[in-house]
């Protein structure tokens, strides 16, 4: 894991151990092994027996792990993925999915761990407030597909996303007003036009969002290009600050005037830059 670098999140399933040090090498900023959705039922046990084994292999390595759910025929995997995680350094956090009450945070607070609620359902985002409030919450990720089916939205469609992103704007807000990092974006299932990857995560930046999840290495790069200032914007954020230095109170710049809020942007601007 990259300190300060969130931009992307990279899954690998975690019965591909043998795919965790190419994830490691592909750039992307934090890499997740996931216990939960890339890994069928009946291989749970295997795919955890495999990660303990190249971790008791591999030393120097760092990811965080999506373990399963708490909820039904997940509930005992739930308990055996934090028994692994607790066991690990390695392991730097927990991405719990189908977050729905604090209860579950610290349960699985409970592993030490630093933990990503993955907000995926109605209940999830109901009970927002108060799992974001939870001690032990490192920062709000939103699952969009799995809303999208609790909510029986037509994938794709323009009323989909007005609802998905009416959600979006709840992980914004609740992790604003409870003093967390800005959210982690939803995956984007597109793998070959990457230009629609770029998109989808320009349309994050705009909306507040500060990384997204990413199911192929190939994505990476696409996400970093949206997350990272582009040199104008960069050069406009330099120009603004350095002029602030010799200029007292609000001011013209560029046929625009510039106050704090505008100085607080372009500090963000040179932030996220930095990271």
């Amino acid at each position: 894991m990259r300190q300060g670098q969130q931009r992307s999140l990279l899954f690998v399933p975690g019965t591909r151990t043998d795919r965790i040090a190419k994830a490691l090498a592909s750039g992307a900023d934090i890499v997740v092994v996931d216990l939960e959705d890339a890994v069928a039922l009946e291989e749970k046990a295997t795919a955890r027996k495999a990660l303990e084994q190249y971790l008791n292999s591999t030393p120097g390595v760092s990811f965080i792990v999506r373990i399963n759910a708490e909820v039904g025929n997940e509930e005992q995997d739930f308990q055996q993925d934090l028994a692994l995680c607790t066991k690990f350094p390695a392991i730097t956090g927990v991405m719990l999915p189908k977050t729905e009450t604090p209860e579950q945070i610290a349960r699985a607070s409970a592993s030490g761990k630093p933990i990503w609620p993955l907000i995926e359902t109605a209940q999830g985002l109901i009970s927002l407030p108060k799992i974001a409030a939870s001690t032990g919450v490192e920062r709000l990720v939103f699952g969009a597909l799995d809303m999208a089916v609790d909510l029986n939205l037509e994938p794709g469609s323009s009323g989909a996303e007005t609802v998905l992103d009416h959600c979006r704007h709840q992980l914004i807000l609740q992790s604003r007003a409870h003093s967390l990092p800005s959210p982690i974006e939803s995956v984007t299932p597109e793998i070959n036009d990457l230009s629609k990857v770029e998109i989808a995560a320009k349309k994050a930046v705009e909306m507040g969002f500060s990384g997204m999840l990413s199911i192929h290495p190939k994505q990476v790069l696409a996400i970093h290009n949206a997350f990272t200032p582009d040199d104008k914007t960069l050069h406009w954020a330099r120009c603004i600050l350095e002029e602030a230095k010799v200029r007292g109170g609000a001011f013209q710049f560029e046929g625009q005037m510039v106050d704090a809020p505008v100085l607080s942007r372009a500090r963000a601007v040179l932030a996220r830059a930095n990271n």
